[in-house]
C-alpha cells in the first residue's frame, strides 16, 4: 500500500475491443517511452542486492527511472519482503498470499548494500505487513539505525503504510512515533489518488487515514519535512488534483509528487487518461503557489524521483 508501485518500465498499452470482440492493444504516448538508463549501472545493483537477497521497489516496480536514480547515488530499498498484506487495484507488487518472515539480517544486508554502492541518499518503503504486531514500525526504525551505524553520512528518508491494521488512532500515532525518533531525513507517505477514488484504487486504505499520517508526523516533530504522492490517470478531474493538494497543505505537507499512473498488466485497473507534460507542469506550478517547498511533477516522477534534491 504505501508504495509508489506503478513504475513499469513497459506497462501495458490500454485495451480497446474491436468489433469482433478481440483485444487490441493502443501505443502509449511518446512521452511515456524512454530508456531506463545504462545496463551496466543497473545490472551493478542486481548483483548486489540479489547476491543479499534483499529487494528494491526500483527493481521490484521496474521503475523507468532506475538507471537514473542509480547514476546520482540514490536508491529506494524494499523493506520486509515483496509480499504486500493488501490488494490495492493498481499495484504489481506481489499479494494474494502469506508474506515471507522478517529476515534478521536484512537491515545489515541493507546498510552493507548502501556502502558498496556508494549511496548518498537512500528511501525505506515497505510492502503492508498488517501480520506484524506493530505493522513493520520497529523494523523501519531499525534499518534506519543500522545504515547509519555503516553510512553516517547517507541521509534516509522512509515512506511508510498507515500502520493502522485495525487499531485505534493512539496506537497508530505510537507506531508512527517509533520511526519519527528515528529521525528520518523526509517522512513520506501517499494518497496515491484523489478522495473520490480512494476505494477503487487503494483497497484497504482511506483518505482521511493517509492525511493523519502525516499530520501526525507534524505534531510530533515539526522539524521532519513531510511528503505525499499521487499518481494521475484514474479519472481524476483537475479540479479533485487541486482539492487533493490542499488537503495535503492543510495537514502541513511539505512536498509533493505527481505522476501518471501505468498499468502493469491486464489484470489492474485500466489508465482512463494520459495527463500530458504541459498539464503535469500546470500542476507542478499550482502546488508551488499553495506552499509545497520540494515539487517534482510530470508523467514519470514517481515517490523517490530526485528525492535528495532541494527544490
Amino acid at each position: 500500500m504505501p508504495l509508489d508501485t506503478n513504475q513499469v518500465s513497459n506497462p501495458v498499452s490500454e485495451d480497446s475491443l474491436s468489433e469482433g470482440g478481440r483485444r487490441s492493444l493502443s501505443p502509449l504516448p511518446h512521452w511515456l517511452r524512454r530508456s531506463i538508463g545504462k545496463a551496466s549501472e543497473i545490472s551493478t545493483v542486481q548483483q548486489i542486492i540479489k547476491q543479499r537477497q534483499i529487494h528494491t521497489i526500483c527493481e521490484e516496480g521496474r521503475c523507468p527511472n532506475r538507471g537514473e536514480c542509480y547514476a546520482q547515488k540514490t536508491a529506494t530499498f524494499l523493506l520486509m519482503g515483496p509480499t504486500c498484506t493488501r490488494a490495492c487495484g493498481f499495484c504489481q507488487v506481489d499479494k494474494g498470499h502469506a508474506p515471507m518472515p522478517l529476515d534478521p539480517e536484512e537491515p545489515q544486508k541493507i546498510a552493507e548494500s548502501v556502502r558498496l554502492l556508494g549511496l548518498r541518499y537512500v528511501v525505506l518503503t515497505s510492502v503492508a505487513r498488517d501480520d506484524l504486531p506493530d505493522q513493520g514500525a520497529g523494523w523501519f526504525a531499525r534499518t534506519i539505525e543500522t545504515i547509519r551505524q555503516v553510512n553516517p553520512e547517507t541521509q534516509i528518508e522512509v515512506l511508510t503504510p498507515d500502520f493502522w491494521g485495525g487499531a485505534a488512532r493512539n496506537t497508530q500515532q505510537q507506531r508512527i512515533a517509533t520511526v519519527v525518533k528515528a529521525q528520518p531525513a523526509c517522512y513520506n507517505h501517499n494518497v496515491e489518488t484523489v478522495r473520490r477514488l480512494q476505494a477503487p484504487v487503494r483497497r484497504g486504505a482511506k483518505y482521511e487515514r493517509s492525511l493523519q499520517v502525516l499530520q501526525i508526523v507534524k505534531e510530533l516533530d515539526s522539524s521532519i519535512p513531510t511528503k505525499s504522492g499521487l499518481m494521475l490517470g484514474h479519472g481524476e478531474t483537475k479540479v479533485e488534483v487541486v482539492e487533493a493538494m490542499q488537503d495535503l497543505r492543510a495537514v502541513r505537507c511539505d512536498r509533493l509528487t505527481l505522476g501518471q499512473y501505468m498499468r502493469p498488466s491486464l489484470a489492474h485497473l485500466p489508465v482512463q487518461k494520459y495527463w500530458t507534460p504541459e498539464e503535469f507542469e500546470e500542476l507542478g506550478a499550482i502546488a508551488r503557489n499553495l506552499g509545497f517547498t520540494h515539487v517534482r511533477s510530470g508523467p514519470l516522477v514517481r515517490s523517490s524521483y530526485h528525492a535528495g534534491e532541494s527544490e
